[in-house]
């Protein structure tokens, strides 16, 4: 007998969106998590525009803004300003706040759906076959569990992704990243403090609560082993040396040294074995988009799993999470490898050719907002599939109207500028927009993107075998 429908590994910020997507839509989750204990400080801390447009469609956004800072410009390489006002979003910012605050309110989302989430529990090996997987656990309940699919969002070192002899293929940068959560006598003016100098870089980042993350790019210490903690010294000579001075910088409460990657599965299936988050791909971390990509990572899979649990998916839905997020991921990792060659590469004419072409970008409206929808993921658009489609498929749906609060259930949305009573149609909810921008007639996923649109009204029978022939995923009920 199965465990669980689906077997979850890592309780994470991408494992635990997945998770609530998955309760959400009826399927029973266990989640397993290595850790005993909820970690209270860990590395990321930006939440970009359309993951925060995805939390409001859950109905969490709002819980997550409680605490942090908003950010609506940024430096994207010194010299230069980025307006995310500019965004088409209710979210036209950057929020800076702890990766633990926003695990808070997705764990506790979870929870309330249901899902189980085990700590103390280590994957040891698993097999699959036709009907499912079994894997075998370690930890404090040692023994075998069983599942129709098993996800690892286990991290950059995912054991899922190296028993499923994925490859990992990419490189490691150079410079070491020193990171202190400290108070400072003498804050910086900027929401974003940030400078460069021949040494490396340096950057603060507020939390809002009187604590304030450190980050120095040192290249005097890339000799230094990772094993050996960061020292108050060693912190306040890098911001001496780089920025000039330290701020008033006071003990740290955490420590720690790293070196990042930039690393990529070759796939992010393998049968029944699914990667998402850091498991499938990581990079440098400026630009802040490492926690951003596994949750939308999350909330793409996640519908499209329920339904072939549900045994409602067509054939090449599931192959789907390849074709649209794995091309996302090849995008994050030239845009950060791009803000890591500019500030801190080392062949610095290249360095210089890159950031004078970035102030041109910045000059013109049209690639402004270009940069400002890669960064932020408003840009974020899936290939369109079959021939015909429609020219508004894959784009992100505007929420018009306040739109994503009719996404709440994780269902399909079709969207009409006029009456419709689509009749005996399973799963999804039709709301009507007078304001309707484009088409007539969207279909939103419940991911927040395009399925399928029209230029005209449709009848209801039109409209019905339309959305059978684009959805990939036809949801049991009726809803009126």
């Amino acid at each position: 007998m199965n465990s669980a429908d689906v077997i979850v590994v890592g309780a994470g910020p991408t494992g635990l969106a997945l998770a609530g997507e998955l309760a959400l839509a009826g399927v029973r989750v266990r989640l397993l998590e290595r850790r005993r204990e909820e970690p209270n400080i860990t590395r990321a801390f930006a939440l970009h525009a359309r993951t925060l447009e995805l939390l409001d469609a859950r109905g969490l956004a709002d819980e997550v803004l409680q605490h942090g800072v908003r950010v609506t410009s940024i430096a994207p390489v010194p010299g230069s300003t980025l307006d995310l006002t500019i965004l088409d979003s209710r979210f036209p910012m950057i929020f800076i706040a702890p990766q633990s605050g926003t695990e808070k309110v997705l764990r506790a989302h979870a929870e309330r759906l249901g899902v189980e989430i085990v700590p103390d529990t280590e994957v040891l090996g698993f097999r699959q076959d036709d009907d499912g997987v079994t894997v075998e656990i370690g930890g404090a309940n040692p023994g075998t569990e069983r599942a129709r699919y098993l996800v690892g969002c286990d991290g950059a070192h995912s054991t899922v992704r190296r028993l499923a002899g994925i490859d990992f293929a990419g490189k490691q940068y150079q410079t070491h990243i020193l990171l202190a959560d400290v108070h400072l006598a003498e804050p910086p003016q900027e929401a974003m403090f940030a400078r460069t100098g021949d040494d490396g870089a340096v950057i603060i980042v507020p939390f809002g609560d009187g604590w304030f993350r450190a980050i120095a790019w040192d290249r005097k210490r890339d000799r230094v082993p990772l094993s050996e903690p960061v020292t108050d010294d060693e912190m306040r000579d890098a911001f001496h040396r780089i920025a000039g001075g330290d701020l008033g910088m006071g003990e740290p409460r955490w420590t720690s040294r790293f070196l990042s990657e930039r690393r990529q599965a070759s796939r992010y299936r393998a049968g029944r074995v699914f990667l998402a988050g850091d498991a499938a791909h990581v990079h440098s971390p400026l630009g802040g988009q490492g926690m951003n990509t596994g949750i939308q990572d999350a909330m793409n899979l996640g519908w499209k799993l329920a339904a072939a649990v549900h045994g409602t998916a067509a054939p090449w839905l599931l192959d789907s999470y390849q074709a649209e997020r794995h091309p996302v991921g090849e995008q994050v990792l030239r845009l950060t490898d791009a803000f890591n060659g500019m500030v801190l590469g080392r062949k610095r004419p290249r360095s210089l050719v890159q950031a004078l072409a970035v102030r041109a970008i910045l000059r013109f409206g049209r690639t402004r907002r270009m940069l400002a929808g890669r960064v932020s993921g408003i840009g974020v658009r899936y290939p369109a599939r079959g021939a015909g489609a429609h020219r508004w498929a894959g784009r992100r749906m505007p929420d018009v109207g306040r739109l994503y609060e009719q996404l709440r259930d994780g269902r399909f949305v079709l969207v009409t500028r006029e009456p419709l009573a689509l009749g005996d149609t399973p799963g999804v909810t039709v709301v009507r927009r007078e304001a309707l921008p484009g088409p007539a007639m969207i279909l939103v996923r419940p991911d927040g993107y395009v399925a399928w649109a029209s230029d005209r009204m449709l009848t209801p029978a039109e409209t019905t075998a339309a959305i059978a022939g684009r959805t990939g995923h036809l949801p049991r009920k009726v809803r009126r």
